[in-house]
């Protein structure tokens, strides 16, 4: 059984970090075993992890999971991960960018798919953005980001924190904050802090809207222009001034407020009668 640690393994194939990746490893085997302790997995899971490195926390998803299966885009760790982690029946690896990834061709028969990640701070918001909105049926999300973008994901209305990204995810899931790493975790040291979050897909939206590009939509023009008014920022959306009167009426919602001041309820509501309005356009 191998049971090298990152730095040995880096050492032994003489591995060169790429910065246009993004690679920041995590040496920190504390933080590691929260991870897989968050994750809760057990033998009837399929996991999914992105960008798996060297291996390191693969070869523990690997000790618990029915499957793993690690997407890679990184043609040197190809090698890397297929020798570490040879002994292993129940490990997939796909050399693929994660954004050009169709997960609805992998584990489409598996009932319990999760996702397991240190993610590149980078391709943080983009990689979220594409598990949710592309509807796969994952149960949770383990993940390792930048602290600032959990701290976002996870905000309530009323802070400078809380945006776009705040509702799309909360519309989705709910959110849980697991643990604050410090720089000192990872080789080479990021120069920032990062958080491992949970989030736990929820069976249905969290919020019940009659058009959900609508309700984003309007979602976005609040926090485009988020020191604006409402009623100045759905202005792109080209409805008559009487029209939207009217939406802003039926939703009970001042549209001299600003979009950080507004609940997930209180977006539906207003989308939901942009809409209503919109059909008499």
């Amino acid at each position: 059984m191998n049971n090298l640690s990152t730095e040995d393994i880096v050492r032994k194939y003489g591995f060169k970090f790429s910065k246009s990746l993004g690679q920041n490893f995590l040496i920190d085997t504390s933080v590691l075993q929260e991870i897989v302790d968050s994750a809760e997995i057990d033998k009837e899971d399929v996991i999914v992890e992105i960008g798996p490195g060297v291996g390191t926390l693969t070869r523990e998803l690997l000790k618990n999971a029915k499957l793993v299966i690690a997407i890679e885009v990184d043609r040197d760790l190809i090698p890397i991960l297929k020798r570490e982690l040879k002994e292993f029946t129940n490990f997939q690896l796909i050399h693929m960018d994660v954004l050009k990834m169709d997960f609805s061709s992998i584990a489409r028969d598996a009932d319990s798919v999760k996702v397991v990640a240190n993610l590149p701070y980078y391709l943080t918001t983009p990689i979220i953005i594409k598990l949710l909105n592309s509807h796969y049926n994952f149960k949770t999300f383990t993940i390792m980001i930048q602290q600032e973008v959990g701290e976002r994901i996870a905000a309530k209305p009323n802070c400078k924190e809380y945006g776009a990204l705040s509702v799309l995810v909360q519309y989705y899931c709910d959110v849980e904050l697991i643990k604050k790493v410090s720089p000192s975790s990872f080789i080479p040291r990021p120069k920032v802090n990062s958080i491992v979050i949970k989030l736990i897909k929820l069976h249905k939206p969290r919020v019940k809207v009659k058009d959900e590009k609508l309700f984003f939509k309007v979602v976005r023009c609040a926090f485009n222009m988020r020191r604006k008014t409402l009623w100045n920022a759905v202005k792109v959306l080209k409805i008559p001034k009487v029209y939207m009167e009217n939406a802003f009426n039926m939703a009970e919602i001042d549209p001299k407020r600003r979009g950080e001041t507004l609940s997930l309820e209180e977006f539906g509501k207003l989308s939901d009668c942009i809409y209503e309005i919109s059909l008499k356009l």
